[in-house]
C-alpha cells in the first residue's frame, strides 16, 4: 500500500511537479522543431532494440545462474 508523504500532501508540490512536466513538453517540441524529421521516431526504435539486446543478455545470464544451480 502507498503511504502519503508529507510532501505528496504539500499543494506546492503538484504545482511544481505541474511544472517540471509542462517544462519537458516545451523542451520536446523545441527538439522536435531543430532535429530532422523522423529522428525521434528513429531513437525511440534504437532505444526499443538495445533494451531487448539486454533482455536477452539478462536471460543467457539468468539461465546460466540456473543452470549452476541445478549441478550444485
Amino acid at each position: 500500500m502507498h503511504k502519503d508523504t508529507e510532501h505528496e500532501k504539500d499543494p506546492r508540490f503538484e504545482e511544481a511537479r505541474q511544472h517540471m512536466k509542462a517544462a519537458r513538453a516545451a523542451m520536446r517540441e523545441s527538439y522536435e522543431s531543430i532535429l530532422p524529421p523522423g529522428f525521434l521516431e528513429s531513437r525511440r526504435k534504437a532505444r526499443k532494440e538495445f533494451l531487448l539486446a539486454v533482455r536477452s543478455v539478462l536471460d543467457v545470464a539468468i539461465e546460466h545462474v540456473d543452470k549452476a544451480v541445478k549441478s550444485d
